[in-house]
Protein backbone atom coordinates (compact mmCIF):
# COMPACT_ATOMS: atom_id res chain seq x y z
CA UNK A 1 0.00 0.00 0.00
CA UNK A 2 1.32 3.57 -0.95
CA UNK A 3 0.84 6.38 1.27
CA UNK A 4 1.60 9.73 1.15
CA UNK A 5 2.04 12.39 3.80
CA UNK A 6 1.36 16.03 4.04
CA UNK A 7 2.58 17.65 6.82
CA UNK A 8 4.77 21.21 7.29
CA UNK A 9 6.11 20.19 10.98
CA UNK A 10 8.63 18.66 10.16
CA UNK A 11 9.63 16.32 13.24
CA UNK A 12 5.88 15.15 13.25
CA UNK A 13 5.94 14.45 9.49
CA UNK A 14 9.02 11.70 10.59
CA UNK A 15 7.25 10.69 13.86
CA UNK A 16 4.61 9.68 11.49
CA UNK A 17 6.60 7.64 8.98
CA UNK A 18 8.15 6.10 11.47
CA UNK A 19 5.00 4.43 12.87
CA UNK A 20 3.07 3.48 9.94
CA UNK A 21 5.80 1.78 8.45
CA UNK A 22 6.35 0.02 12.05
CA UNK A 23 2.99 -1.40 11.58
CA UNK A 24 3.47 -2.58 8.54
CA UNK A 25 6.25 -3.47 6.50
CA UNK A 26 3.84 -3.79 3.11
CA UNK A 27 3.00 -0.02 3.79
CA UNK A 28 5.44 2.72 1.64
CA UNK A 29 5.73 6.33 2.50
CA UNK A 30 6.33 7.36 -0.95
CA UNK A 31 7.33 11.35 0.04
CA UNK A 32 6.29 13.52 2.68
CA UNK A 33 4.89 17.08 1.52
CA UNK A 34 4.97 20.42 3.84
CA UNK A 35 2.68 22.78 1.42
CA UNK A 36 -0.25 22.99 -0.74
CA UNK A 37 1.74 24.46 -3.60
CA UNK A 38 4.06 21.40 -3.56
CA UNK A 39 1.61 18.69 -3.00
CA UNK A 40 -0.32 19.71 -6.21
CA UNK A 41 2.86 19.92 -8.24
CA UNK A 42 3.55 16.31 -6.76
CA UNK A 43 0.00 15.23 -7.77
CA UNK A 44 0.30 16.73 -11.30
CA UNK A 45 3.42 14.74 -11.78
CA UNK A 46 2.40 11.30 -9.88
CA UNK A 47 -0.31 8.69 -9.58
CA UNK A 48 -2.18 8.94 -6.59
CA UNK A 49 -1.24 7.06 -3.41
CA UNK A 50 -3.67 4.43 -2.04
CA UNK A 51 -4.23 6.58 1.21
CA UNK A 52 -3.13 10.10 2.30
CA UNK A 53 -1.88 10.97 6.04
CA UNK A 54 -2.77 14.85 5.99
CA UNK A 55 -2.70 17.59 8.37
CA UNK A 56 -5.22 20.71 7.70
CA UNK A 57 -3.72 23.52 8.34
CA UNK A 58 -0.35 24.30 6.43
CA UNK A 59 2.32 26.98 6.04
CA UNK A 60 0.35 27.86 2.86
CA UNK A 61 -3.25 27.44 3.21
CA UNK A 62 -5.66 24.87 3.99
CA UNK A 63 -4.75 21.00 2.91
CA UNK A 64 -8.52 20.96 1.49
CA UNK A 65 -7.35 23.06 -1.65
CA UNK A 66 -4.97 20.62 -2.68
CA UNK A 67 -7.51 18.08 -2.97
CA UNK A 68 -9.74 20.29 -4.38
CA UNK A 69 -7.44 22.05 -7.23
CA UNK A 70 -5.76 18.47 -7.95
CA UNK A 71 -8.99 16.28 -7.79
CA UNK A 72 -7.77 13.97 -5.15
CA UNK A 73 -9.80 10.73 -5.30
CA UNK A 74 -8.69 8.78 -2.39
CA UNK A 75 -9.47 8.64 1.15
CA UNK A 76 -7.69 10.78 3.07
CA UNK A 77 -6.77 10.60 7.55
CA UNK A 78 -6.89 13.66 9.23
CA UNK A 79 -3.79 14.30 11.71
CA UNK A 80 -5.28 17.10 13.57
CA UNK A 81 -5.09 19.30 16.59
CA UNK A 82 -7.95 21.31 15.31
CA UNK A 83 -11.23 21.81 17.65
CA UNK A 84 -14.10 19.95 18.17
CA UNK A 85 -16.51 21.45 15.15
CA UNK A 86 -13.85 19.98 12.81
CA UNK A 87 -13.51 16.57 14.66
CA UNK A 88 -17.38 16.31 14.26
CA UNK A 89 -17.28 17.22 10.46
CA UNK A 90 -14.48 14.17 10.18
CA UNK A 91 -16.71 12.23 11.73
CA UNK A 92 -20.18 12.96 9.66
CA UNK A 93 -18.52 12.84 6.56
CA UNK A 94 -17.00 9.58 7.28
CA UNK A 95 -13.37 10.62 7.23
CA UNK A 96 -11.16 9.77 10.07
CA UNK A 97 -9.09 11.47 12.27
CA UNK A 98 -5.82 11.26 14.56
CA UNK A 99 -5.37 13.65 17.23
CA UNK A 100 -1.65 15.32 17.85
CA UNK A 101 0.36 13.60 19.40
CA UNK A 102 -0.34 11.06 17.67
CA UNK A 103 -1.02 7.47 19.24
CA UNK A 104 0.23 4.20 17.91
CA UNK A 105 -3.06 2.49 18.69
CA UNK A 106 -5.09 4.83 17.22
CA UNK A 107 -2.80 5.22 13.79
CA UNK A 108 -3.73 1.01 13.93
CA UNK A 109 -7.01 1.50 14.50
CA UNK A 110 -7.05 3.98 11.72
CA UNK A 111 -5.63 2.25 8.95
CA UNK A 112 -7.79 -0.82 10.08
CA UNK A 113 -10.57 1.55 9.68
CA UNK A 114 -9.34 1.96 5.92
CA UNK A 115 -9.14 -1.55 4.80
CA UNK A 116 -12.78 -1.72 6.08
CA UNK A 117 -14.06 1.30 4.01
CA UNK A 118 -11.21 0.82 1.13
CA UNK A 119 -13.75 -0.52 -1.03
CA UNK A 120 -16.40 2.53 -0.43
CA UNK A 121 -13.86 4.47 -1.29
CA UNK A 122 -13.13 3.47 -4.51
CA UNK A 123 -16.53 2.67 -5.39
CA UNK A 124 -17.62 5.98 -4.60
CA UNK A 125 -15.11 8.36 -5.20
CA UNK A 126 -17.43 11.36 -6.22
CA UNK A 127 -19.22 10.90 -3.37
CA UNK A 128 -16.18 11.20 -1.20
CA UNK A 129 -14.63 14.06 -2.85
CA UNK A 130 -18.14 15.76 -2.57
CA UNK A 131 -17.66 14.62 1.58
CA UNK A 132 -14.26 17.06 1.25
CA UNK A 133 -15.98 19.99 -0.30
CA UNK A 134 -18.15 19.80 2.48
CA UNK A 135 -16.19 19.85 5.06
CA UNK A 136 -13.64 22.81 3.45
CA UNK A 137 -16.53 24.71 3.51
CA UNK A 138 -17.34 23.93 7.17
CA UNK A 139 -14.13 24.64 8.40
CA UNK A 140 -14.00 27.83 6.44
CA UNK A 141 -16.22 29.13 8.90
CA UNK A 142 -14.61 31.67 11.14
CA UNK A 143 -15.98 32.35 14.51
CA UNK A 144 -16.50 35.52 16.70
CA UNK A 145 -13.97 36.50 19.38
CA UNK A 146 -15.85 39.15 20.41
CA UNK A 147 -19.82 40.30 20.20
CA UNK A 148 -20.31 44.02 20.14
CA UNK A 149 -23.31 45.42 22.66
CA UNK A 150 -25.05 48.39 21.32
CA UNK A 151 -25.80 50.10 24.77
CA UNK A 152 -26.83 53.61 24.26
CA UNK A 153 -24.55 55.80 22.79
CA UNK A 154 -21.68 53.17 23.40
CA UNK A 155 -20.66 49.97 21.61
CA UNK A 156 -19.23 47.23 23.77
CA UNK A 157 -17.11 44.38 23.15
CA UNK A 158 -17.27 41.33 25.05
CA UNK A 159 -15.41 38.64 24.56
CA UNK A 160 -16.80 35.40 23.60
CA UNK A 161 -14.53 33.29 25.50
CA UNK A 162 -15.87 35.24 28.67
CA UNK A 163 -19.99 34.79 27.82
CA UNK A 164 -21.99 32.31 30.55
CA UNK A 165 -24.69 32.17 28.75
CA UNK A 166 -26.84 33.55 26.27
CA UNK A 167 -30.68 33.57 26.73
CA UNK A 168 -33.58 34.65 25.29
CA UNK A 169 -37.13 35.94 26.79
CA UNK A 170 -39.75 37.89 25.84
CA UNK A 171 -38.39 38.49 22.54
CA UNK A 172 -34.53 39.80 23.77
CA UNK A 173 -31.99 38.15 23.20
CA UNK A 174 -29.24 38.75 26.30
CA UNK A 175 -25.94 37.42 26.98
CA UNK A 176 -24.25 37.17 30.59
CA UNK A 177 -20.54 38.03 30.77
CA UNK A 178 -18.12 36.04 33.45
CA UNK A 179 -18.53 39.46 35.47
CA UNK A 180 -22.21 38.48 35.51
CA UNK A 181 -23.04 41.52 33.66
CA UNK A 182 -26.59 41.47 31.45
CA UNK A 183 -26.31 42.58 28.11
CA UNK A 184 -28.92 42.75 25.43
CA UNK A 185 -28.11 42.42 21.82
CA UNK A 186 -29.46 43.05 18.36
CA UNK A 187 -29.20 39.23 17.48
CA UNK A 188 -31.88 36.79 17.53
CA UNK A 189 -30.71 33.21 19.22
CA UNK A 190 -29.90 31.80 15.55
CA UNK A 191 -27.13 34.56 14.86
CA UNK A 192 -26.18 33.72 18.20
CA UNK A 193 -25.20 30.23 17.65
CA UNK A 194 -23.50 30.65 14.27
CA UNK A 195 -21.40 33.12 15.88
CA UNK A 196 -20.36 31.28 18.45
CA UNK A 197 -17.46 28.33 18.58
CA UNK A 198 -19.39 24.71 19.05
CA UNK A 199 -16.28 23.22 20.61
CA UNK A 200 -17.18 26.06 23.54
CA UNK A 201 -21.02 26.19 23.06
CA UNK A 202 -23.82 24.15 23.02
CA UNK A 203 -28.22 25.05 22.65
CA UNK A 204 -29.37 23.46 25.02
CA UNK A 205 -32.44 24.24 23.77
CA UNK A 206 -35.05 26.96 22.64
CA UNK A 207 -34.07 29.26 25.62
CA UNK A 208 -29.95 29.18 26.54
CA UNK A 209 -26.65 28.80 24.79
CA UNK A 210 -24.33 27.62 27.09
CA UNK A 211 -20.58 27.86 27.44
CA UNK A 212 -18.75 24.79 29.16
CA UNK A 213 -16.15 26.52 31.23
CA UNK A 214 -19.13 27.71 33.28
CA UNK A 215 -20.82 24.52 33.75
CA UNK A 216 -20.95 23.94 37.52
CA UNK A 217 -22.47 20.24 37.33
CA UNK A 218 -24.77 18.32 35.33
CA UNK A 219 -27.97 16.04 37.32
CA UNK A 220 -30.59 13.27 35.78
CA UNK A 221 -34.17 15.24 35.65
CA UNK A 222 -36.72 12.95 35.37
CA UNK A 223 -38.42 11.91 32.08
CA UNK A 224 -34.56 11.31 30.50
CA UNK A 225 -33.38 14.73 30.58
CA UNK A 226 -30.90 16.78 32.13
CA UNK A 227 -30.52 19.84 33.98
CA UNK A 228 -27.44 21.60 33.81
CA UNK A 229 -26.21 23.90 36.55
CA UNK A 230 -23.95 26.76 35.71
CA UNK A 231 -21.61 28.51 37.93
CA UNK A 232 -23.62 31.65 39.01
CA UNK A 233 -26.93 32.14 38.84
CA UNK A 234 -29.63 31.77 35.86
CA UNK A 235 -33.65 33.03 35.03
CA UNK A 236 -34.46 29.56 35.10
CA UNK A 237 -33.19 25.90 34.88
CA UNK A 238 -31.36 24.95 32.16
CA UNK A 239 -32.82 21.91 31.03
CA UNK A 240 -31.09 19.30 28.27
CA UNK A 241 -34.04 17.40 26.58
CA UNK A 242 -34.24 13.77 25.46
CA UNK A 243 -33.69 14.61 22.22
CA UNK A 244 -30.04 16.57 22.72
CA UNK A 245 -29.51 14.34 25.89
CA UNK A 246 -27.11 12.05 24.14
CA UNK A 247 -25.38 15.15 22.02
CA UNK A 248 -25.23 17.05 25.26
CA UNK A 249 -23.45 14.39 26.66
CA UNK A 250 -20.45 13.69 23.83
CA UNK A 251 -20.04 17.47 23.56
CA UNK A 252 -19.17 17.10 27.42
CA UNK A 253 -16.43 14.92 26.95
CA UNK A 254 -14.94 16.64 24.34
Amino acid sequence: MNVLIIEDEIKTAKELKKLIEGIDDGIRVLTILSSVKSAIQWFKEHPAPDLIFSDIQLADGLSFDIYQEAAVKVPVIFCTAFDEYAIRAFEANGIDYLLKPIDEDKLHQSLEKYMNFKKLFIVQPDDYNLKLSSLASQLDHSFKRSILIHFRDQIIPVKTAGIRFVYTANGLVMLTDEHDHLYTTQYTMEQMEAMLDPSQFFRANRQFIINREFIQNIEHYFNRRLVVKAKGETPEKIIIGKVKYSDFLKWMEF
